[in-house]
C-alpha cells in the first residue's frame, strides 16, 4: 500500500484535476490512500472569511459565497448538471454558513478550524466524484474519523493511541474492497468531534500519519517542482535538484523553514523506515527526490529563506543579568502563545530572538511579560539559513543586506538580515570604504 499526497496547486482548476486523474490511472491496480489539499488558494480565501466573521465586518457571507461560486464553476467543467457531487459540495458549504450564523467564538483559533476545513472537504468531494466518474473506483473518507488530536486548535497534536487503531479499523477494510481511499489533508478532530487543523500546510503531515498508521510501503508528495531543490526557485535562478536526501537532512531543512515538506512529516516515516518520494505532477515519469535512511550526507549548499521575521530585543526592567530564571519565564510564555523561536542570542542584560511576525501573538507576549521585561520589536526582516555553507555562498547572500546577527553551528550558518534601500546601501558602502 502506498500513500500519495497532492497539494493545492495540483488541483487548482478542472484541467489540474484531470491531470491528477491521469497520474492515478497509472496506479489503478495498486492499493492507494490519496490525501488531497484545498484547491489553489482556497485556504487563503477562507482565512479572509474567518477574519471578516471575527471582526463582524458583514462581508463574511459574501466572501464565502465567492469561494463557493469558484468551486461550482470548476465542477460545471467536470460534471454533468444534476450530478450528486453538487449537493454534496453544497451541503459542505452549508456547514460553514451555520458557523457564520452564530456569534463569533471567543477563540479565534477554534473558529478558524471550523471554517477553514471546508477547503479540504470540498476539494476531496470533487476529486473523488471525478475519479469515480471516469472509472477509477474511489472511497471518500472523512479524515476527522481517523485522525484524533488534542484541543489545540490550529496546531492539533495527534493522539497516536487513538489515531492508529482508527486507521486500521476504518481504512483497511475500504482498501480490501478495492479501489482508492481518498481523504483530506490538514484536518483532524478532537474526541468531542470539534474539527482541528494540524498547522498551515499540514497535508504532508496528514499523509505521513496515514503512512505510519497503515505501514505504507512508501509515501509520495506530488508538487509543481521536479523534486527537492537546494533553494527556493522563486528566489534563486540557479537551483540544484537533490536526487537523494537522508531523513536527517530533510528534518534539518524543514526545521529551518524549507517549504517543500511540512516540518512534522519526516519523523513518522523515519520511525518505520518508510521512504518518501517528492515528485512532479507536471512530469510524473521523472524520478524526483528520494528521502530515506539509505543515503550519503554529502550535499551542495542548501539555502532556506524565511521572510516576514521579527527580532524581539528583550531587556530586564531593572537591567539585571538575564539569568536562568528569566529565560525559563520567557520560554514558558513563548510556548503558551505558540511563538516559534527560529534563532536566539543573549548578552549580559539582553536576550534577542528571531520569530515569525504573527502580530496578535507578539503583542500578547509583550503584554504578558511587561511586568519584568521591556521588549523592542524590529520587523521586516529575513532569516537566511545555509546548510553545508561555503564562503562564496555566504558572501553572495550578504550582498545588499545588513546582517543584524549571525551564528555558525557546525555545518549550518544562520543570519538575520534586513534589505538595504539603494540610498542607504551607498552610505553603507562608503562607510565600509572609510573603515
Amino acid at each position: 500500500m502506498q500513500v500519495f499526497k497532492f497539494g493545492g496547486a495540483s488541483v487548482k482548476d478542472a484541467d489540474s484535476v484531470r491531470n491528477v486523474a491521469g497520474i492515478l490511472k497509472n496506479y489503478k491496480d495498486q492499493s492507494l490512500v490519496i490525501v488531497i489539499s484545498a484547491m489553489g488558494k482556497t485556504t487563503n480565501a477562507l482565512e479572509e472569511v474567518v477574519e471578516a466573521h471575527m471582526q463582524q465586518t458583514g462581508k463574511a457571507g459574501e466572501l464565502l459565497e465567492a469561494i463557493k461560486e469558484r468551486h461550482l464553476a470548476l465542477m460545471h467543467d467536470l460534471f454533468d448538471p444534476g450530478d450528486d457531487v453538487f449537493s454534496e459540495v453544497n451541503d459542505t458549504f452549508v456547514e460553514a454558513e451555520w458557523v457564520l450564523d452564530e456569534s463569533p467564538s471567543d477563540s479565534y483559533d477554534y473558529t478558524y478550524d471550523q471554517i477553514v476545513c471546508v477547503g479540504e472537504l470540498v476539494s476531496t468531494r470533487i476529486v473523488a466524484a471525478y475519479l469515480n466518474k471516469i472509472g477509477l473506483p474511489t472511497h471518500w473518507l472523512d479524515a476527522r474519523d481517523v485522525i484524533i488530536t488534542d484541543n489545540t486548535f490550529r496546531e492539533g497534536w495527534v493522539q497516536w493511541d487513538k489515531t492508529k487503531p482508527n486507521a486500521v479499523k476504518i481504512v483497511q477494510p475500504l482498501l480490501e474492497k478495492g479501489g482508492y481511499v481518498l481523504t483530506q489533508g490538514f484536518i483532524g478532530s478532537t474526541t468531542e468531534n470539534f474539527t482541528t487543523t494540524l498547522g498551515r500546510e499540514g497535508s504532508d503531515y496528514s499523509a505521513a500519519i496515514f503512512s505510519f498508521a497503515l505501514d505504507a510501503e512508501s509515501m509520495s508528495i506530488w508538487k509543481d517542482v521536479p523534486g527537492v531543490l537546494n533553494a527556493d526557485p522563486r528566489l534563486f535562478e540557479h537551483t540544484i535538484k537533490l536526487d537523494r536526501l537522508s531523513y536527517r537532512e530533510a528534518i534539518e531543512m524543514t526545521y529551518y523553514g524549507a517549504q517543500v515538506i511540512h516540518p512534522k512529516t519526516i519523523k513518522p516515516l523515519q520511525n518505520k523506515s518508510i521512504p518518501l518520494y517528492v515528485k512532479s505532477f507536471l512530469d510524473p515519469k521523472a524520478p524526483g527526490t528520494e528521502i530515506s535512511s539509505d543515503t550519503e550526507d554529502t550535499y551542495p549548499p542548501i539555502i532556506v529563506v524565511e521572510k516576514n521575521q521579527s527580532l524581539l530585543h528583550i531587556v530586564t526592567t531593572d537591567y539585571s543579568f538575564v539569568a536562568e530564571q528569566h529565560l525559563a519565564r520567557l520560554f514558558t510564555e513563548l510556548a503558551s502563545l505558540r511563538i516559534f523561536v527560529n534563532m536566539m542570542q543573549n548578552t549580559a542584560i539582553s536576550f534577542s530572538i528571531c520569530v515569525p511576525n504573527v502580530p496578535d501573538r507578539l503583542e500578547a507576549f509583550k503584554k504578558v511579560v511587561a511586568d519584568e521585561f521591556r521588549v523592542k520589536q524590529e520587523d521586516g526582516l529575513e532569516l537566511i539559513t545555509i546548510r553545508h555553507f561555503n564562503d562564496e555562498t555566504v558572501a553572495s547572500l550578504k550582498k545588499g543586506k545588513v546582517v543584524l546577527f549571525e551564528e555558525r553551528i557546525r555545518n549550518t550558518l544562520q543570519m538575520v538580515v534586513r534589505n538595504v534601500p539603494v540610498v542607504e546601501r551607498r552610505t553603507v558602502e562608503l562607510e565600509r570604504a572609510k573603515g
